[in-house]
């Protein structure tokens, strides 16, 4: 794996637009960088897709012991969700995607650093943008990247078996924000390309029909088929939970309620409990660093790199942020390597429980944040 530093198309802002890409810079800096592309050989790219495959397999069985240990209280799962919770589980209501966050370096086994398991973004810049970078920039090149095509097809598994779907429509809900619409944008496009009706909304403009105990939209349609883009712990939060819980087995809501428990960084100490020394894991704790020199201090729930502490030697670095009032795990720090002064992290997507391609993510230090930016790749 290298970062080879490269001359940006002219016109890439008008390039990435036309696919969509509307947020590509922020504060006049790019988020969208194509000043470098990371390059790796198809032996690297061989041992990512064997490491994510592995964690998702070890995540699945991570959440049948959660379950069967009842240790909700750890992640600060609310005693009124469990019931749900363990419903949609044992009733195998199925998950579109994720995405993990892994190091690395090119040499030690790539170690995964959180799960983004129920709301992950960064997807139409993975699926879409950096393919079409390819296709101009590095046309005999390819690319770990069959994002769209895996979307497509459990989409399409979803809309044949019996249950999963109801009257073949999906409702796509998310917040007011640009990269939230987009990335919806992405999902219902290959929703449609499956052979799917969808429509969009704001979560907020989700209705309750309290004479047929049913969730409406702005047309005063039934939904029975809603993907949302919103965490489960803000929806648990929110003044309509009750009659979500309530109404848990007719809605199919995706992602399922059950990734409650792997969107929470209370399955790092767990996964590492359950499989020490695994290579791809780092020591993870909930009550405290133990023998650990350098860690990283993490918020059970929080999002873009906020509220994190990282002890490194005598040096401790801080990020701001509304999180932590549930509590934080402690995870060893893993140094990301060092490129010139950026620090990648590898994103790294699950398609219906398998991976289908990376984007990378790099940094100006150690923590990845809303201003880290959306560097390409391919691979030899």
């Amino acid at each position: 794996m290298i970062r080879v530093p490269i001359v940006p198309r002219g016109n890439w802002q008008e390039e990435v637009e036309k696919w969509g890409m509307l947020y590509h810079t922020f504060d006049d800096k790019p988020y969208w960088s194509e000043s470098a592309c990371y390059v790796f050989a198809s032996t690297e790219i061989e041992v990512i897709e064997k490491a994510t495959n592995d964690l998702e397999a070890m995540c699945m069985a991570a959440v049948q012991h959660v379950i069967d240990k009842k240790r909700y209280a750890e992640l600060h799962i609310p005693d009124k969700a469990i019931p749900a919770i363990e419903w949609s589980w044992g009733a195998d209501v199925p998950s579109l995607y994720g995405r993990f966050d892994l190091a690395y370096d090119g040499v030690q086994p790539p170690k995964l650093l959180e799960y983004n398991a129920d709301t992950p973004t960064a997807l139409l810049e993975a699926a879409v943008i950096q393919w079409q970078w390819l296709k101009q920039v590095q046309p005999e090149a390819d690319q770990f990247n069959s994002i769209w095509e895996a979307l497509v097809a459990k989409w399409k598994k979803l809309k044949d078996e019996p249950g999963c779907l109801t009257k073949n429509f999906v409702h796509f809900a998310h917040q007011d924000s640009l990269e939230d619409l987009m990335t919806v944008t992405l999902l219902r496009d290959t929703a449609q390309e499956a052979g799917i009706q969808t429509d969009g909304l704001h979560m907020e403009d989700i209705g309750w029909d309290s004479t047929d105990n049913t969730f409406i939209d702005l047309q005063n349609r039934v939904m029975t088929s809603i993907f949302k883009l919103y965490p489960w712990e803000w929806i648990l939060k929110d003044e309509f939970s009750g009659n979500l819980l309530e109404t848990v087995k007719e809605v199919k809501w995706i992602e399922p309620i059950w990734k409650m428990i792997l969107s929470n960084k209370g399955i790092l100490p767990i996964l590492w409990e359950l499989y020490p020394d695994h290579e791809n894991l780092l020591p993870s704790y909930f009550d405290g660093p133990r023998d650990l020199s350098d860690y990283v201090k993490k918020p059970l729930l929080s999002r873009e790199g906020a509220n994190i502490t990282i002890k490194y030697g005598d040096q401790i670095a801080e990020t701001e942020g509304q999180y932590g009032a549930e509590g934080f795990i402690y995870q060893k720090l893993f140094e990301l390597p060092n490129l010139n002064g950026n620090f990648p992290v590898l994103g790294s997507w699950v398609i219906d429980g398998e991976a289908h391609g990376i984007g990378i993510r790099e940094s100006d230090n150690l923590v990845t944040d809303d201003y880290s930016r959306f560097v390409p790749h391919y691979f030899k």
